[in-house]
């Protein structure tokens, strides 16, 4: 069953009109109650506060990384492990093929259900997780595969094992070996895009984000906890944190905006896959008619760019 949030009680409730209407057959109905519809998806996700955008990119049904890989990744083959400690299952590594692009695709995976989320660990990778996606960046590099990267986290795992195993080394290393990869880069943030967590496979060519996706170095609950000592200012966090693409795009800090379904991927995720493997497509032709040193050199001036300001 769907599952719907508080700002969208007037959709669920056309919605289960519509099926009483199916249910009895009557067309007559059901004509007028999808115009009904459509006419109150626009009116409520066309104004949209940035608090409700971080309710839909946390929504219990939104396509996580796996959901996309099996929509738009061909003869796909998984690799496991850092080849040093173990397979931390909240990052997954797939090679295949997107219509004919052979591409090393490494995904943030949060799981669902009881037993999925505490296997996936709710998508918060440890300090294997991003060894292991560095394994694969490498591995695509060597064979010049462009990289696809899913961006889907509410952070690195904070606990004791991680830091102890070394979670800021982990994701400083990606952040550098990114830096100098000599493949094209595309990541793109599917969900939640957590702080360092997100960061360590964040450093692309092209950074994208979907509409109803978040990015921040904080969670509003973090943030609304450490300046206001008060949960119930997470709204008021999350407007001034700034996180929403639209706000991201406006300060230079992603390159585009992922147009999914007005009623959000989870509504539709064969047609947000598409726009996900449509971008990724177009973002290849352009970057591999760079030369190799032409697209480091880009790849600098762009992360060098990153909070320049004239005053």
């Amino acid at each position: 069953m769907a599952t719907y949030l508080d700002f969208e009680k007037s959709i669920e409730e056309i919605q289960n009109s519509i099926e009483s209407a199916k249910a009895r057959g009557d067309e007559a109905a059901i004509e007028i109650l999808n115009k009904d519809l459509e006419k109150e998806v626009n009116k409520v996700f066309g104004n949209l506060s940035d608090y409700q955008k971080l309710q839909l990119a946390r929504h219990a049904d939104r396509p996580y990384s796996l959901d996309y890989i099996r929509l738009i990744l061909d003869d796909a083959q998984e690799l496991h492990g850092d080849r040093t400690f173990r397979d931390d299952e909240a990052i997954v590594c797939f090679l295949g093929w997107i219509d004919g692009q052979k591409t090393m695709v490494i995904g943030e995976q949060k799981g669902r259900g009881t037993k999925n989320k505490i296997k996936r660990n709710f998508g918060m990778p440890h300090p294997e997780g991003y060894r292991k996606a560095l394994r694969a960046m490498k591995l695509a590099e060597k064979f010049d595969i462009p990289l696809l990267m899913l961006i889907d986290t509410p952070g690195a795992y904070p606990g004791l094992e991680a830091e102890e195993r070394g979670q800021s080394e982990a994701i400083a290393r990606n952040l550098y070996e990114l830096s100098d990869l000599r493949v094209p880069l595309v990541s793109i943030v599917i969900g939640e895009g957590g702080s360092g967590g997100a960061l360590a496979i964040g450093v692309a060519d092209k950074l994208a984000m979907m509409r109803y996706s978040v990015f921040s170095v904080i969670s509003p609950e973090g943030c609304s906890a450490i300046l206001w000592n008060d949960p119930t200012k997470v709204e008021q966090a999350t407007k001034a944190l700034k996180i929403t693409p639209d706000s991201l795009l406006e300060h230079n800090l992603i390159d585009d905006i992922i147009d999914e379904p007005l009623i959000g991927a989870h509504r539709d995720k064969v047609v947000a896959a598409e726009a996900i493997k449509s971008y990724y497509l177009n973002a290849i032709k352009e970057l591999s008619a760079l030369t190799k040193d032409d697209l480091i050199k880009k790849r600098y001036e762009k992360l060098i760019s990153i909070g320049s300001f004239n005053e």
